[in-house]
């Protein structure tokens, strides 16, 4: 059905896996546009490629080209406000619309498919998937929701045979999907905007596991209470870790599996949970035929992922760069720092994401931030919601059981770091806060 579209516009084009679907369909020779609300390297990066993308919000702004609802297929994000014009628009001009995850869908069908899901992990779990096929010269190609570091991508082809997807629990958009192979990294509570419990999320995760294809094979982390081939540290896991230990900031460990080891693996990413994410990965190429002499290789090749834990510097400081944007993923993170910086002074920078998530988990995005020596926060990145009625960020700054504490707005940051003792520097957050990254990165080395 999509294939009689010639023209695709996206309502949100920017988003990292809108932007990696609209690389495909220009790929396949689709006129591709768009809006956004932003310009960004994304988006840039589309424009290079040809696509036709606006960022001021009016009906006059649609390129001519998607005027044509017989040829115009429209594909928006559930992210997007539920009163966009464009959207309005294009409903009532009785255009052919699909959400993200209904287009992925489609586009999967009757296609080996692979899906990655979980609240934490899917998308370095994708990208260290897709290297690996990739280097072993596997048909296939992959729609992530990040940027991999060794292909500067996050849609990555080489061939149709296999579609990997990763698989998005919000909006319950992964239930469109009927993969042959599935992967379940975390199932932690988040999205209360959409889940009413706990429950209400596991029965989802529950309902995306049986919508294996017949024969269909389901990796889940071992400790998730879901039937399937398990992975993780747990000796008990059919596909476990041993011998963790980090060496100048990257992991080497054994994988044990029956009847198997592969043994001193070398991982650029340090971290237990990254190792982890390497472990889902591994297993699911294990059961595509691949050797364990070229997986190792290829983990050893593996260079990282844009925003998952990436150095920015080593030297005079040393900053990283993180996504994190829930408690759990905020943990790992703190975990995995003064692990291997014991001795270090450590700054987190952190820019709170949605005004629910941060009303939601306040006490335990307090918790988890007070073990940093030092604590800056930003004001809230709103993203799709409107401001909630006392949450904000000196609500949580005042939660935080540290007195080295801080609630800046970003035109201070670049002062506060160059005058802080702190030695490493963490930014984390799933908004805007990326875009101060290259700016710290430049006061710190003046």
């Amino acid at each position: 059905m999509i294939e009689n579209y010639t023209k695709i516009y996206f309502i949100g084009i920017g988003g990292i896996g809108m932007s990696s679907l609209a690389l495909y369909f220009l790929d396949k020779g689709k006129t591709v546009g768009g809006y956004d609300k932003t310009k960004t390297d994304l988006t840039i990066n589309l424009e290079n490629h040809g696509a036709l993308i606006h960022y001021d919000l009016k009906i006059s702004e649609i390129p001519l080209e998607f005027r044509n609802k017989q040829d115009t297929l429209i594909i928006y994000t559930p992210a997007i406000s539920k009163d966009n014009i464009e959207l309005d628009f294009f409903i009532k001009k009785s255009y052919k619309l699909l959400k993200r995850s209904e287009a992925l869908g489609l586009i999967s069908r009757n296609k080996f498919c692979i899906a990655i899901a979980g609240t934490h992990g899917k998308t370095t779990t994708s990208i260290i998937l897709s290297h690996l096929l990739y280097e072993n010269n596997i048909s296939f190609t992959s729609f992530v929701g990040g940027i991999s570091e060794n292909y500067n991508s996050n849609y990555i082809e080489k061939g149709q045979d296999i579609i990997l997807v990763e698989a998005d629990e919000f909006d319950r958009s992964f239930l469109t999907l009927k993969p042959n192979i599935a992967c379940i990294t975390s199932i932690d509570l988040d999205h209360l905007d959409i889940y009413n419990s706990r429950k209400d999320l596991q029965d989802s995760f529950n309902e995306f596991a049986r919508n294996l294809e017949k024969d269909g094979m389901l990796f889940k982390n071992f400790d998730l209470g879901i039937d399937g081939i398990s992975y993780g540290f747990n000796s008990n896991a059919e596909y476990s870790i041993a011998n963790y230990k980090t060496i100048n900031d990257s992991s080497f460990f054994d994988i044990l599996y029956e009847n198997g080891k592969c043994e001193n693996i070398r991982f650029e990413m340090p971290g237990k949970h990254n190792a982890s994410n390497a472990l889902a990965a591994f297993a699911i190429c294990k059961n595509l035929k691949i050797n364990d002499a070229d997986l190792k290789k290829s983990l050893g090749t593996f260079k990282g992922v844009k925003r998952r834990f990436s150095y920015v510097l080593k030297s005079p400081k040393i900053l990283i760069d993180d996504y994190a944007h829930h408690p759990k993923e905020i943990q790992a993170i703190q975990d995995s720092i003064f692990s291997l910086y014991p001795e270090k002074i450590i700054m987190a920078i952190f820019q709170p994401h949605l005004f629910s998530r941060t009303r939601d988990f306040m006490d335990e995005f307090a918790k988890t931030l007070s073990m940093f020596h030092e604590i800056v926060l930003l004001d809230i990145y709103p993203a799709r919601e409107k401001p909630i009625k006392d949450v904000n960020s000196n609500e949580l700054l005042n939660k935080i059981n540290n007195n080295n504490k801080k609630l800046l707005q970003k035109i201070e940051l670049e002062n506060h770091i160059i005058n802080s003792d702190a030695d490493v520097i963490v930014i984390m957050g799933a908004g805007d806060i990326s875009n101060e990254v290259e700016k710290i990165k430049n006061a710190i080395l003046i």
